[in-house]
């Protein structure tokens, strides 16, 4: 489990045959072999590590659902370790499980935000409600706008210069965990809509 508050931003040392390696050195702080952590909001356990770097492996279901598999040398992901008993909840409840990916329609300036508009299909869209919680690459963003085929959130100063949002590209994949409470209350209506 994840707050969806950014620690660090890594960069990508090595990339092939399911094996990442990531450049990092604050999530590094107190981590251990096994551990869980965000990248770009992909929950994945460390398998190896050393002062500057840690390594995972990645499932090919892992691929399918999120924007990892690109990954080469040199590219930047947001990096987040697990919660802990001790750690504010700062964000919302991320579970680190990416549903799909979004893509980046538009960066556009609001004074010191900007507002990233982000375009996705209607089976994950209709998860995403106005002023409700969302995680892009692992961020814990709030939906300022939403239409038929889009949703955007702004994103402040402070999340501009510690995530790697800002360095995607319209057209770009992002990873998109939708709010786990939204899809209780749909099962849960279903159910109950199935036994009537």
């Amino acid at each position: 489990m994840f707050t969806g508050i950014i620690e660090e931003v890594g960069t990508v040392l090595r990339h092939e045959g399911g094996e990442l390696v990531v450049g990092c050195s604050t999530v590094v702080e107190g981590s251990a072999l096994g551990d869980s952590i965000a990248v770009n909001g992909v929950d994945l356990t460390v398998r190896a590590m050393d002062t500057a770097s840690m390594t995972f492996d990645v499932m090919n279901e892992t691929y399918r659902r999120s924007n990892l598999k690109p990954l080469v040398p040199g590219d930047l992901v947001n990096l987040e370790r697990s919660v802990t008993s001790a750690t504010r909840l700062s964000g919302h409840l991320v579970r680190g499980v990416v549903e799909t990916t979004c893509r980046l329609h538009s960066l556009t300036p609001e004074g010191e935000a900007t507002v990233a508009r982000y375009t996705v299909d209607p089976e994950y869209l209709k998860y995403i409600v106005m002023k409700g919680p969302v995680c892009l690459d692992g961020a814990s963003l709030t939906v300022m706008g939403r239409d038929e085929t889009s949703f955007s959130v702004s994103l402040v100063q402070y999340t501009q210069e510690h995530t790697n949002l800002l360095s995607r590209k319209p057209g770009e994949a992002v990873n998109l965990e939708t709010d786990i409470i939204a899809r209780y209350v749909e099962q849960i209506l279903e159910a109950r809509a199935a036994t009537r």
